[in-house]
């Protein structure tokens, strides 16, 4: 087994955009699945199509999962993570969350609705208890220039808060930089 690709308990892994996050989410659930014959994987999904360009990113993923980790079943679930994750999780079962950012988005800025503080609590109590492995995908935009206008801020601010307190239950911490992880807080 490659070290780099030892399970955790839970794992964070946070990255810019196409820095190799979800593929590295996908060898984690390649390599679980092959532990042993009873191994379940399941990925929750937060994206939701708005538009024609999502629609086709969200199908781009499917079909390349598909390929690489045919054993992957797939949930979407853009907001009730704890829920989904409290049902679902099982010690043979490794939970995939892709992504965290998405997921904040939904609650912050749902596109016809006003947005509502995101249930982080209950999440972060539900990646604790968890019974089996749990992967979380985020994005880390907060070294980039400060963005114009206060909603924009606001979020940025909002992630990296979610972010930070991920990480704090977390058992592994990984950043992704052109597709190799950096290990920032490990078992």
């Amino acid at each position: 087994m490659n070290p780099s690709l030892s399970i955790a308990r839970s794992e964070l892994i946070l990255g810019g955009q196409k820095s190799g996050k979800s593929r590295r989410a996908e060898a984690l659930a390649r390599e679980w699945l092959a532990q042993a014959p009873q191994h379940r994987a399941l990925l929750m999904a937060t994206g939701q199509a708005h538009d024609g360009e999502m629609r086709e990113r969200i199908a781009r993923h499917q079909r390349e999962r598909a390929e690489q980790v045919p054993g992957l079943a797939t949930l979407e679930e853009p907001r009730a993570l704890a829920d989904a994750i409290a049902q679902h999780g099982a010690a043979h079962v490794l939970i995939v969350v892709d992504c965290l950012t998405l997921w904040l988005t939904n609650w912050l800025m749902p596109p016809d609705a006003p947005g509502a503080p995101a249930p982080v609590a209950p999440l972060l109590e539900a990646i604790r208890r968890s019974p089996g492995p749990v992967v979380l995908v985020g994005n880390e935009i907060g070294l980039g220039v400060i963005p114009l206008g206060p909603e924009v801020r606001a979020f940025v601010d909002a992630l990296g808060s979610l972010n930070q307190q991920v990480a704090g239950v977390c058992e592994r911490v990984t950043l992704m930089a052109a597709g190799l992880p950096l290990f920032i807080k490990s078992p």
